[in-house]
């Protein structure tokens, strides 16, 4: 693995940095705009160099995973496909999404589908028929979550990172290759892109990026079901989550729509309570990460998913309370 490691990591570096010379020619920049927490036209599409690198050497170091999860990696390309378009020319969001939902048929092709929920309060929930579709809104909805947490220079890296090595070590213990390599390989690819990603950032991620990187956590979650409760995912990848909820709460309490956009996420009211410091702020939110996964990899299978169910949207209702707490301090327009 470390061989392995070394040389997605190489690769990794040496297409990140070309694509950050060829994006202007490509037309793949950022244009700061009004929500933008950067001032300066910067290149982008940094996910197509880190995760070209990915689909390079995975097959050469594991052609037996990619014939037995095949459909899985196809579905990946697409999302990934689908973010490159995104990174030279904005995408609408209903396409993104009708795509991750084909995306989402093809995982269940490879049997990665949310069957069953756990136990709740002594009663076991079973989706039956309603396996794929609660599946296309989970994958979608993190997805998502993870893409807009892709906000400062590193988070987005920094925040995955942990979450993949939460699943990496998932999957050291119960045996499981795919778990365990996929993870480890993502966790290369991503440590070489933030050398140029850390602040201040000479190219972003990108959506080639952060759309396929929330998918392959969707993707990972989902496998990681058979050895973890289902609510254990959800510290696991808690800021994204977190983040998420609480700014759709906030919109919708404010008579505006949920999906609307605004700069009140937790990076956006982090980086002005640290008088916009961006690597403190991302360090902080990195470690608020680390500790929520800590607690994810805690949870026992047996343990009835009722009461961890409680604890999670304890704390969705804390953490949206202290957002809404530093937001009124700050005087925020959100």
């Amino acid at each position: 693995m470390l061989f392995e490691s070394v040389s997605i990591f190489l690769l990794s570096a040496v297409l990140v940095w070309i694509v950050r010379h060829y994006a202007p020619v490509l037309g793949l920049v950022d244009v700061p705009n009004a929500r933008s927490t950067h001032n300066v036209v910067t290149p982008r599409g940094g996910g197509i160099g880190f995760l070209l690198s990915l689909f390079l050497l995975f097959p050469f170091f594991h052609p037996d995973l990619l014939l037995q999860y095949k459909w899985t990696f196809v579905a990946i390309l697409m999302v990934f496909l689908t973010g490159i378009l995104d990174d030279h020319h904005d995408t609408s969001p209903k396409t993104k999404f009708i795509v991750i939902f084909i995306a989402t048929v093809f995982l269940d092709l490879d049997g990665i589908v949310i069957n069953e929920l756990g136990s709740f309060f002594g009663k076991n929930l079973t989706l039956g028929w309603l396996a794929l579709p609660f599946t296309m809104f989970a994958v979608s909805g993190f997805t998502n979550a993870s893409n807009l947490i892709d906000g400062l220079d590193g988070l987005s890296s920094s925040v995955s990172i942990i979450i993949f090595g939460a699943f990496m070590l998932i999957g050291y213990q119960h045996h499981d290759l795919f778990l365990f390599t996929l993870s480890g390989c993502f966790i290369a690819a991503l440590l070489a892109f933030l050398l140029f990603n850390w602040y201040p950032a000479s190219i972003f991620m990108g959506d080639s990026g952060s759309l396929t990187v929330g998918f392959v956590i969707s993707v990972l979650a989902i496998k990681a079901l058979a050895y973890i409760p289902t609510v254990s995912v959800l510290f696991i990848a808690a800021v994204p989550i977190l983040d998420t909820l609480a700014a759709m709460i906030r919109r919708k309490l404010s008579g505006r729509s949920a999906f609307s956009a605004d700069r009140c996420h937790v990076h956006h009211i982090f980086k002005h309570f640290f008088s916009e410091n961006t690597r403190k702020t991302v360090f902080v939110l990195g470690l608020i990460q680390l500790v929520y996964s800590l607690a994810g990899l805690q949870m026992n299978k047996n343990t009835d998913e009722g009461f961890l169910l409680v604890l999670f949207l304890l704390n969705v209702v804390l953490f949206y309370l202290f957002l809404a707490a530093m937001i009124k301090r700050q005087k925020q327009e959100c």
